[in-house]
């Protein structure tokens, strides 16, 4: 049997295994539950939050055979349930507007719409990356949104609803998904790994969950490729995953974040050429410890450990952070993050890719 990556493997099969989106799930539930499907939906939010995850669920929920009146979640083993989980319902039609864009496959999809489904109850439309159409395609798809035959439901999905026009937005219904917290990231990955039965640290899942922006996509596809790396007797670990992501170790940015606070013009340009040599990039560098400033000035202004970054590190970590962040003021903070964001974009127009990193250093360490 093919491997099955870990997104598609533990994509949730029923409502209930939705996380992070229940304003979203309460509302579509109880429309199922009274039998008032709108016509058409519109999925907004960021890449990863569960968009088309949604749309599918909605799909097999509303065809699905064996679900009685005032329930809404979706079988599984009926055979509508069984060919949407496995991508093969005819009647389940997703359609990329990114690479189907033009005014010819939505007046193809017009023609589509006026046939009755094959076997399902609804035929649903499912259209990723909407705000992708172009003007003469979304007004075509208007006209059919306008008057779309009872068989029918769209759903409609976009990282980006303010580039879709007005009217169209106005025949749907709209739900904005928001980013997941880490720690509801990291409840899944920890799922995920007892049932795979692999050894795992949890500073290591942590850092996963920290990474992935928000999107429980980005922390599956993550773990895969670590599992590949250490296979199924492996144990997953922060070093590792540091290692993996390209994060430079944590003591390196304190060190030099140190170096700052003191002053040290020299000695921090000349680390900065070691941590080069050492092959971590001086643009990937600085990106590091634009972020750990950030958390610092975050730390300042409310001191909770536990909400940021810092709360995956080990215990002698998070000890040095709050020594180092007692150097600083938070008008300091303020002018060092304005310098190195300042010197990150400069990084993009230079041959030398230190000399804007450089600069930013002499500058920080300037006497006001």
């Amino acid at each position: 049997m093919s491997h099955i990556v870990l997104y598609r493997k533990y994509r949730p099969k029923t409502f209930s295994e939705v996380i992070g989106q229940e304003h979203i799930v309460k509302t579509i539930t109880n429309e199922i539950s009274e039998n008032k499907i709108a016509h058409a939906y519109l999925f907004c939010g960021p890449k990863g939050s569960g968009k088309t995850t949604m749309a599918r669920l909605l799909a097999k929920a509303i065809n699905c055979e064996n679900r009685k009146k005032g329930e809404y979640e979706p079988c599984n083993r009926c055979s509508n349930c069984i060919e949407i989980n496995e991508g093969k319902s005819l009647d389940l039609i997703e359609i990329d507007a990114a690479s189907n864009r033009g005014i010819d496959e939505i007046r193809d999809l017009k023609e589509n719409v006026k046939f009755q489904s094959v076997k399902l109850k609804y035929k649903v439309f499912i259209i990723d990356e909407a705000h992708q159409l172009t003007k003469e395609a979304a007004n075509a798809l208007l006209k059919i949104l306008e008057e779309p035959p009872a068989f029918t439901v769209f759903v409609l999905a976009t990282t980006e609803p303010q580039k879709m026009i007005p009217t169209i937005i106005s025949r749907c219904q709209r739900f904005d998904f928001r980013r997941l917290k880490a720690s509801e990231i990291l409840n899944k990955l920890e799922r995920i790994l007892k049932e795979e039965g692999i050894k795992y640290n949890l500073e290591a899942l942590k850092l996963i969950a920290n990474f992935s922006t928000g999107a429980v996509r980005n922390a599956e596809s993550i773990l895969d490729q670590i599992i590949s790396f250490i296979g199924k007797d492996g144990q997953i670990k922060r070093e590792l995953v540091e290692k993996i992501l390209g994060i430079p170790d944590t003591f390196l940015i304190i060190k030099f974040v140190n170096l700052l606070s003191q002053k040290k013009t020299k000695e921090a340009i000349e680390y900065l050429n070691e941590v080069y040599i050492k092959g971590i990039e001086p643009d990937d560098f600085l990106q590091n410890v634009i972020d750990f400033i950030r958390e610092m000035l975050i730390l300042k202004i409310d001191a909770n450990l536990e909400n940021l970054k810092f709360s995956t590190q080990s215990d002698e970590i998070k000890k040095l952070v709050l020594e180092l962040n007692q150097k600083f003021s938070v008008e300091d903070l303020k002018r060092i993050l304005q310098i190195l964001i300042s010197a990150e974009l400069k990084t993009k127009y230079t041959s030398i890719l230190q000399l804007p990193f450089e600069l930013a250093i002499i500058e920080i360490c300037e006497e006001k």
